[in-house]
């Protein structure tokens, strides 16, 4: 047996254990907590496939802001935890439960198994028209040029997300500040990180989008450092959440969108279809686009974290 064969396999043996984990845990901060553990661990199962954008994505997303949602869930439902973790189901439901589970893990058993061999893929092609996008990052080319329609809706869908968080509110708050005022220890660890990691963050954020191009990166795990930096600020009492009617932040929650739509319809006059682009001006469209994404991300996935505004704009 090789190391990396081992290796694989063990790594395999805990991305199960720490799924077991997840699932026998009663308590939600426990449970959360081996969720992010699990997020991770599943990083570290795409690196090992060569897939890094998939994986930083995994990271940002699966084990921290998701994390971070997650928690503030939990702090949410502790009153009523006692009553949930004394609750047990009965033997039938949990029979069922465990028989429906075995039937998919077989389920996608059988369809690994049996897959096509060789597997149908268009990836020959797609390399092959790679180059004319000017992209060196074949995941972003792909997303940018080849999938461009599915990419921006994906964004259209988290703003809606959004939209749909901020209906929560009540009538007389609407337009006000989301969430609590967080305030806390000024002298603490919380407050002195929120101080120092914000500016490596943001600098890291923009290198990671920057960088998208032509390494693993992109916009949206770009921008998700640049909200968590954010939310940092925000949970820390450095900064309060700024009241969502206030039209810089509508703005860059719609640059996104925009300019991907402007470069879209304006590929009908220069390439001959929506969403195409010029050979000559493929590269610079698409950084372009990926600039007005990262502000739509970070302030997206920052106000989402944020929740539902709960002040009114004046503190």
């Amino acid at each position: 047996m090789s190391w990396n064969f081992a290796f694989e396999i063990g790594l395999a043996a805990l991305v199960l254990g720490v799924a077991v984990w997840t699932l026998s845990m009663r308590q939600s901060f426990a449970a959360v907590v081996a969720f992010v553990v699990y997020g991770l661990t599943l990083a570290l199962v795409w690196v090992r496939l060569s897939a890094l954008d998939v994986a930083l994505t995994e990271a940002a997303i699966g084990s921290g802001l998701t994390g971070v949602l997650l928690l503030r869930a939990a702090a949410r439902l502790r009153t009523t935890e006692a009553e949930s973790v004394a609750e047990r189901p009965g033997p039938g439901v949990r029979i069922a439960a465990a028989a429906l589970a075995a039937l998919i893990a077989i389920a996608l058993a059988v369809g690994v198994l049996y897959l096509p061999q060789p597997a149908h893929t268009l990836a020959p092609q797609a390399l092959a028209e790679l180059p004319a996008t000017g992209m060196g990052n074949a995941v972003t080319g792909v997303l940018m040029a080849f999938r461009a329609a599915d990419t921006l809706l994906e964004k259209v869908v988290v703003l809606i997300a959004l939209i749909g968080v901020w209906s929560l509110a009540e009538n007389n708050l609407w337009g006000g500040r989301p969430g609590p005022r967080h305030r806390a220890d000024p002298d603490g660890a919380l407050a002195f990180l929120a101080r120092r990691l914000p500016p490596v963050g943001i600098v890291a954020g923009i290198y990671i989008a920057w960088l998208g191009a032509d390494l693993p990166g992109g916009a949206f795990p770009g921008g998700t450092i640049i909200a968590a930096m954010w939310l940092l600020a925000m949970m820390a009492g450095v900064t309060d959440a700024p009241p969502i009617s206030r039209r810089w932040l509508r703005l860059a929650l719609i640059a996104g969108p925009t300019v991907f739509l402007a470069v879209g319809f304006s590929g009908f006059f220069t390439a001959g279809a929506f969403l195409a682009y010029p050979v000559a001006y493929a590269k610079p469209l698409i950084v372009l686009i990926e600039v007005g994404m990262v502000l739509t991300i970070a302030a997206t996935l920052g106000l989402l974290m944020a929740g539902p505004p709960e002040r009114p704009e004046q503190p």
